[in-house]
C-alpha cells in the first residue's frame, strides 16, 4: 500500500534542517489537496446519491477506526450545530467507542464482530447512508461496518487512500484519495488524514447545501446556542431582510431562534403558515419564500 511504503524522497528526513523538514511536510499537504481535487467527480457523484436517501428520513452514519475514525466522527458531530442536522438521524461508529476519540484502543480496529453487532443494534437499513473512512482501505472494523450496511440496503460511501482496496471495491460510491507515501512512512495522520478531512468536509457541506440548509451562502439552520451565534443569526436576518435590529430580534424570539422561520415572519407570513411552507418545501427557504410570495395576499397582510 502506498500509504505504508517508505519513500526514498524522505529517507534522510531525520537529518534535515528543520526548515527543510517543514518544507517537505508542507509539500505533502499540497499533494493532499491535489488528491482531493482529483476526486471531485467521485465526491459529486457520492453527494447526489446521498441527497436522495437523506431528503426524507434517512440517517447519516460515519464509520472508521483510529485517525480516520476520529476525523469521520468530527465531521459528523459538526453537522448538528452548523446545519441543525437532527441528532436522531446521525450515527457515529468508531472502533473502540468514545474512549478511542482520546487515545488508541488496542485491537479495536480488528473487531469485526463488534462492527456487525453495531449494525444490527442500530438497525441500519435502506433509508440510511454510511460513510466508511480508512486510509489503508482494508481496516477490518470499518470494512465490516460497510459490508453490513450494504447488505442491509444502505447506500455506502467508501473513502480510502490506496487503490484497489476493499473499502473502495465494496462501496456503492468509492472515493479514492491518492496521497501516496507519507513523509513519515505509515503516518496517515499526515497527508492521508488531511485529504480525508478535506474530502469529508466537502462531501457533507455539499449534501447540506443540496438539502436546503444553506441560503444565499449563509448557515440559515445554525443552532444559536451561545451569544456569538445569536448575534450571527441576527446579522444574517439583517442582511437577508433589511429590517431593523429590533424587528429582527423580535422575529427570532417568535421563531424560537429559527432563522428560516424568522425570514418568513419578517416577510409578513404568519408563524404557523411559515412552518407549513417550510414543511411543504422540505425545509428549503428559497422555495418556501417563493411559495409564500405566490399566495394571494389577504387584507392587512404585509406586501
Amino acid at each position: 500500500m502506498d500509504t505504508e511504503r517508505p519513500s526514498p524522497r524522505y529517507a534522510g528526513i531525520d537529518l534535515w534542517e528543520p526548515a527543510d523538514v517543514l518544507d517537505a511536510m508542507i509539500e505533502g499537504q499540497f499533494a493532499a489537496v491535489a488528491a482531493v481535487r482529483a476526486a471531485r467527480p467521485q465526491l459529486g457523484k457520492a453527494a447526489l446519491a446521498m441527497e436522495g436517501r437523506l431528503h426524507e428520513r434517512g440517517r447519516l452514519i460515519y464509520a472508521g477506526a483510529g485517525t480516520s475514525g476520529r476525523l469521520a466522527v468530527q465531521d459528523g458531530a459538526e453537522l448538528m450545530p452548523t446545519f441543525s442536522w437532527p441528532r436522531e438521524r446521525l450515527l457515529l461508529l468508531i472502533a473502540g467507542g468514545h474512549e478511542a476519540m482520546m487515545q488508541a484502543v488496542e485491537g479495536a480496529e480488528d473487531e469485526i464482530e463488534h462492527a456487525r453487532e453495531l449494525a444490527t443494534r442500530h438497525n441500519i437499513g435502506p433509508d440510511d447512508v454510511l460513510i466508511a473512512v480508512a486510509a489503508s482501505g482494508t481496516t477490518p472494523f470499518t470494512l465490516a461496518c460497510l459490508r453490513e450496511a450494504k447488505r442491509a440496503g444502505a447506500l455506502t460511501i467508501g473513502i480510502a487512500n490506496n487503490r484497489g482496496t476493499p473499502i473502495l471495491e465494496d462501496s456503492d460510491a468509492p472515493v479514492l484519495l491518492d496521497t501516496g507515501p507519507e513523509p513519515i512512512a505509515g503516518s496517515t495522520r499526515m497527508n492521508a488524514g488531511t485529504a480525508q478531512r478535506i474530502a469529508l468536509n466537502l462531501l457533507s457541506s455539499l449534501v447540506m447545501i443540496r438539502l436546503g440548509h444553506v441560503y444565499q451562502g449563509l448557515m440559515v439552520d445554525v443552532q444559536a446556542t451561545n451569544a456569538k451565534l445569536v448575534q450571527r443569526a441576527e446579522e444574517m436576518l439583517l442582511r437577508l431582510t433589511s429590517r431593523s435590529r429590533d424587528e429582527v430580534r423580535n422575529a427570532l424570539i417568535r421563531a424560537q431562534g429559527s432563522v428560516k422561520l424568522a425570514v418568513l415572519l419578517l416577510e409578513g407570513c404568519e408563524l404557523q403558515d411559515a412552518r407549513n411552507f417550510l414543511d411543504r418545501c422540505g425545509g428549503k427557504l428559497r422555495e418556501a419564500l417563493a411559495l409564500y410570495r405566490d399566495q394571494p395576499k389577504r387584507p392587512g397582510r404585509a406586501a
